[in-house]
């Protein structure tokens, strides 16, 4: 009998599948129910658990310094992610039009700051910030204008936090870009300047919408990174000033570094997880991402 040869072609598949199939597995999906298990006991490494049912997760939402911590998150991807992708954005459409040998160097370099560890860039930050000897106030001096303790004031401290963020996600958000702007056929615009249309009327109609896909992965990815940020914060401001820069997983590492009992961190961290997941279902509901236009 003849074998169907879509059948033939399953075993390979599933042999190439099998790998990635098996980390997941091993570091995704069993961490995350054992996570789920643990989150409904009084869990230590010391003592014996003790079952508490939905406790933890009462008592995590009856924190204010939680919920502020997932505003503050959201505060601070609203600041990145929006200024990151713009800057990005246009970025990629001027490297496009440069000569080749010039925008290879420029894409080598703007993507410098991507390889650069978080906890050095903080490092960096708080020089900068320095009240007495940083470049921000040196710059501010320019001006006539007081030193400000830019990490030490509410008002201040979670922008200041934001402007290293967008600094080392800046290149890859620009790669990635350019690589879309690239995939857009150039007979687009060609037969676009025929009838007339001008810069902005490309753009509006060609670029962004054949951009949709890319914007829609960045937008994800980017409020995804952002909310789950922790090393600038720790580093910088080691939360302060007034918890004003507390982020979800920096709420999240305090406890698990304090509390005898876990339980609370990790439903606090499942918690998160439904926040990631409601943000990215709003984005992709927002954007409309079955109907996005492929070049």
């Amino acid at each position: 009998m003849r074998k169907n040869p879509a059948k033939r072609d399953n075993g390979p598949a599933y042999l190439l599948l099998a790998p990635i199939v098996i980390l997941l597995t091993v570091f995704v999906v069993i961490p995350f129910f054992y996570a789920l298990v643990v989150s409904f006991y009084d869990w230590s490494f010391y003592q014996e658990s003790v079952f508490v049912g939905a406790r933890n997760y009462y008592l995590v939402l009856t924190d204010d310094l939680f919920l502020e911590s997932v505003w503050t998150g959201l505060k601070f991807a609203l600041m990145v992610v929006p200024a990151m992708l713009i800057l990005a954005f246009l970025f990629a459409n001027v490297v496009k039009n440069l000569s080749p040998r010039f925008s290879g160097f420029v894409k080598t370099s703007v993507y410098i700051p991507t390889i650069i560890s978080g906890i050095v860039a903080s490092v960096i930050f708080v020089f900068i910030y320095d009240y007495t000897a940083g470049l921000a106030n040196y710059i501010l001096g320019w001006f006539g204008l007081e030193p400000k303790a830019w990490l030490a004031e509410v008002g201040t401290a979670l922008p200041s936090i934001a402007v290293p963020a967008v600094w080392l996600g800046f290149g890859l958000t620009a790669l990635i870009m350019l690589s879309g702007l690239h995939d857009i056929p150039e007979s687009y615009y060609e037969a676009a300047a025929l009838e007339g249309a001008g810069t902005w009327a490309k753009m509006r109609h060609i670029t962004i919408p054949l951009m949709r896909n890319v914007i829609l992965y960045l937008l994800v990815t980017g409020f995804t990174a952002q909310i789950s940020q922790f090393e600038l914060s720790l580093v910088m401001t080691n939360g302060g000033p007034l918890s004003e820069t507390v982020t979800p997983n920096l709420y999240i590492l305090n406890h698990f570094r304090n509390d005898v009992m876990v339980g609370n961190s990790i439903a606090a961290s499942l918690l998160l997880f439904v926040v990631l997941g409601s943000i990215s279902a709003i984005i992709f509901r927002v954007l409309n991402s079955e109907k996005a236009v492929d070049g």
